[in-house]
């Protein structure tokens, strides 16, 4: 099966300006900057050991390391999705949000602050 097609930088910087440029953003746009932002993530850091969720839109597998097959992963990340987009654009550092609490990050290898952000101005 071939791989998916890397992230169109392009794509992606047009979907987070769009999220960006509105104060209440509609749902497609949040949607969109969060898709994007994620597969983005998916190509900085292949892999399978951490789990990142920014519920309702999508979770994606992602850094180098043992991989698991059934339940849980042991390495999880879970957050709301103006907090991921505010990660992936560097409006919000990550240690600041896990310290608020915004972010959910359990096991060794959850933390994702050397990837972070995705987007930079």
């Amino acid at each position: 099966m071939p791989g998916r097609k890397p992230v169109d930088p392009v794509e992606l910087r047009a979907a987070v300006s769009a999220w960006l440029a509105e104060p209440d953003p509609p749902r497609p746009i949040v949607a969109a900057a969060v898709r994007l932002s994620l597969r983005t993530l998916e190509d900085l850091a292949p892999g399978h050991t951490v789990e990142v969720r920014v519920p309702p839109f999508a979770a994606v597998q992602c850094v180098e390391g043992p991989r698991h097959t059934r339940g849980t992963p042991p390495n999880v990340v879970e957050t709301d999705p103006r907090t991921w987009l505010l990660l992936a654009t560097g409006r919000l550092t990550w240690e600041d949000a896990v310290a608020a609490g915004r972010i959910t990050a359990s096991g060794l290898r959850a933390d994702l602050a050397a990837y972070l952000p995705l987007i930079r101005d």
